[in-house]
């Protein structure tokens, strides 16, 4: 055998395999667009830049020169005033509703002691569900503190009188980045296990060849799809439990909120991921098609659910995109739970989006489920 003999038919058993796979559309497409929509929503979503960071003012000095502060502050093209306050009282719904992501508030002697020659402290209360927004939030304000100070250094002249940051942190007080990850993994691993497995129920009964058998059984349709999610939710919530005992007894990040409120948030989480995992499960052909599409799947998911970076500093059309993730209403849940100790009612705008997802998905999969039986 010569070496042209050898490349001659080497080269042919490769043009043969680049045919099979690439002579299918449905295959070309899955090599190709994934790779293309991941890599723009990491260009566009894996940034920890903060950009129109929301904050409220408490301005009980409200004079020329805490309004100068403050247009430094809006100078930058950082930050969006979305309320002035009037009161203390008013922080707290501020920061729990998210509206802002910090509040500045500045005492009523400001000027007066910056005009003495003393030192003149602002208060910054910051939202630390988000340890990394939070930090990233205090540095810019340290910032525009360090130029408002020589700026009114090189006015004076000579020594200027300082202004100074005090810094509290809600929700997380040391800014510890685990205060952050561990709830949202309370969700988002169950969410991994859960929608593959139930990906995979259906596809591998008909790869195995006993999809059949199961239908000459006395079970409908609609009972073979129930007894087909009720144990990846179950499972689920086993995970789910996992991870919370570790996020509160091993890492000792202590939980504000209710046991109930976080299971019954949990349970409509899963449901909803149970009704994409079954649509999946009734679209593919096989198991290797199911794994597949859960992957496809579960990157953007993942991306777009603002575990590592925060929905608010995605582009606009990515933000509407995150409304039909279930993953990015499952952490916002657990978190504020978790964190906030926020009750059933407070987390509504979470759970009904939860709710409607799994509305829409799981009457689809019975759909599909019986499309594909004829």
């Amino acid at each position: 055998m010569t070496l042209i003999d050898f490349l001659f038919r080497l080269s042919a058993l490769i043009r043969k395999e680049l045919l099979s796979v690439l002579k299918d559309p449905s295959s070309r497409v899955i090599l190709f667009l994934p790779v293309l929509l991941q890599s723009l929503l990491f260009g566009y979503v894996a940034t920890y830049d903060l950009s129109n960071v929301p904050y409220a003012v408490l301005d009980f000095s409200r004079s020329p020169t805490s309004a100068a502060l403050l247009a430094h502050l809006d100078g930058t093209g950082f930050f969006r005033r979305v309320a002035t306050l009037q009161a203390a009282s008013e922080i707290a719904p501020a920061i729990n509703s998210q509206q802002a992501l910090m509040v500045i508030q500045i005492g009523p002697r400001f000027e007066q002691q910056l005009m003495n020659g003393e030192t003149a402290p602002i208060q910054i209360i910051l939202d630390a569900r988000n340890s990394t927004t939070a930090n990233s939030a205090a540095a810019y304000v340290g910032s525009v503190v360090d130029a408002f100070n020589a700026e009114q250094l090189q006015q004076r002249g000579g020594a200027a009188p300082a202004l100074t940051l005090e810094t509290r942190a809600w929700f997380n007080p040391n800014l510890e980045t685990r205060w952050n990850f561990m709830p949202a993994l309370i969700a988002t691993l169950s969410m991994l296990q859960t929608l593959l497995l139930t990906a995979l129920s259906v596809a591998r009964e008909r790869e195995q060849g006993t999809f059949d058998q199961l239908l000459v059984t006395p079970l409908s349709p609609t009972e073979i799809m129930i007894g087909k999610a009720i144990p990846p939710m179950l499972i689920g919530l086993v995970q789910s439990t996992l991870v919370l005992l570790v996020t509160r007894f091993w890492f000792h990040i202590p939980m504000a909120g209710s046991l109930l409120t976080l299971y019954a948030g949990l349970a409509a989480f899963i449901i909803a991921g149970v009704g994409i995992g079954l649509s999946i499960s009734a679209l593919a052909a096989n198991m290797q098609q199911a794994e597949l599409y859960t992957f496809v799947l579960l990157m953007p998911m993942m991306l777009l659910s603002g575990l590592t970076t925060p929905v608010a500093s995605m582009p606009r059309a990515l933000q509407i995109a995150t409304l039909v993730n279930p993953i990015r209403f499952g952490i916002d849940l657990v978190r504020r739970v978790y964190l906030e100790g926020a009750s059933l009612a407070t987390v509504l705008p979470d759970l009904v989006p939860l709710l409607l997802i799994a509305a829409v998905t799981l009457p689809t999969a019975a759909w599909l489920f019986r499309h594909r039986l004829v």
